[in-house]
């Protein structure tokens, strides 16, 4: 799962990095986000129960869906 915070939405971590890459010499940075990766390995029946579980977990615990979108990725 990725977690990353939603556009147009206030990215302290993100705007603090894209300053310290500027200090370091780095330009034409514009913009930086900073997100989470979570990693879990599942037992389930299928790749869609997988996924469906994984999206539940999503929803409820691991990203605030105020403030951040979510990708999930299954591999067998």
């Amino acid at each position: 799962m990725r977690v990353v915070p939603r556009a147009g939405i206030l990215d302290p971590q993100g705007n603090a990095v894209a300053g310290a890459l500027g200090s370091l010499g780095f330009d034409g940075i514009s913009e930086v986000h900073v997100g989470r990766l979570i990693t879990l390995r599942l037992l389930a029946a299928s790749e869609a129960d997988a996924r469906e579980r994984a999206e539940a977990m999503c929803r409820r615990l691991l990203a605030n869906p105020v403030t951040e979108d979510f990708e999930i990725r299954v591999a067998s």
